[in-house]
């Protein structure tokens, strides 16, 4: 991985004392619960280029021809002062921006609209800071022209935040639940 940045002109260096963030341990500790499968971890760069993350996902994307899976975990909404009813107009409107962004499967088309992704409707409420969008970034980055499917769709999350998730490439069956934190 390390080669495969520096080779796009990436500076990357390798950490073996930093543990793993929770935005790779929460979805592989459910997607793999026996943790028997290599990881490594790809941090982001400080001050969030866009164009940045996006070069780096495609300086990986022959990783995938390896068979190896490029995780870009977030969240399409992230204010954690804003969860329930007020997250609901904003949520919503920058969910439906981004899944216009992500239609194209030109990799050109696709990086044109995710570089705007601030000047969207409801963009800087449903991300005051970018640390969980940026990775959907690097995934896009290495998706190339793959296209993109829509995977999970919920507008009920945290009582009222309009949350999706996507793959590039192979698509699976959208799937919708509600999660809602109150007790029952």
């Amino acid at each position: 991985m390390r080669g495969l940045l520096a080779d796009a002109g990436l500076p990357a260096k390798v950490d073996t004392q930093q543990g793993f963030d929770h935005g790779t341990f929460a979805p592989l500790a459910v997607i793999y619960p026996q943790a028997d499968v290599p990881v490594l971890q790809l941090s982001l760069q400080s001050g969030y280029d866009v164009d940045t993350h996006l070069a780096a996902g495609r300086a990986l994307a022959p990783l995938r021809d390896e068979d190896v899976l490029i995780v870009g975990s977030g969240l399409s909404y992230h204010n954690l002062r804003n969860f329930g009813p007020g997250a609901r107009a904003p949520s919503a409107a920058f969910d439906a921006w981004l899944q216009q962004a992500l239609a194209p499967s030109s990799a050109v088309q696709r990086a044109a609209a995710l570089r705007a992704w601030d000047q969207a409707p409801g963009a800087r409420i449903s991300h005051p800071r970018e640390d969980h969008l940026i990775p959907l970034m690097v995934a896009a980055g290495a998706a190339g022209d793959d296209a993109a499917t829509l995977v999970y769709h919920d507008a009920h999350v945290f009582g009222g935040v309009t949350a999706s998730s996507w793959r590039f490439g192979a698509g699976a069956e959208p799937t919708s639940a509600a999660f809602d934190p109150r007790p029952a």
